[in-house]
């Protein structure tokens, strides 16, 4: 199971209300890429799949992840970060074994 902070939580509702993207949930993945092999996708999306998808929710957020990437990101925690020098949501991924110097792509 992927599990989002309740501060990752407030900026993705903040967000969805500011797009109004009511009904929509956070679809959290992995797609080939990167130096190290796996980027992280995070998105919204109106579609789920009983069979393809496992959905649960954190803090009032309906999250969606597709049972190949949960195989990558279970146990991840995704927060988000702000201060003066970043921004933006940060995955804490048990399963990583290898990731580039940027921090964007990673080896499980």
């Amino acid at each position: 199971m992927v599990t989002l902070t309740e501060k990752a939580a407030e900026e993705v509702k903040r967000i969805m209300q500011d797009q109004t993207l009511d009904g929509k949930v956070l679809r959290i993945g992995i797609t080939a890429g990167g130096c190290s092999g796996f980027q992280y996708s995070l998105g919204f999306d109106d579609t789920f799949n009983e069979e393809k998808d496992t959905k649960f929710g954190h803090h009032g957020v309906d999250v969606v992840v597709d049972k190949k990437s949960a195989l990558y990101l279970d146990g991840t925690t995704v927060d988000f970060y702000e201060d003066i020098g970043r921004r933006g949501f940060f995955f804490n991924n048990p399963n990583v074994v290898k990731s580039c110097g940027c921090g964007s792509s990673f080896q499980a």
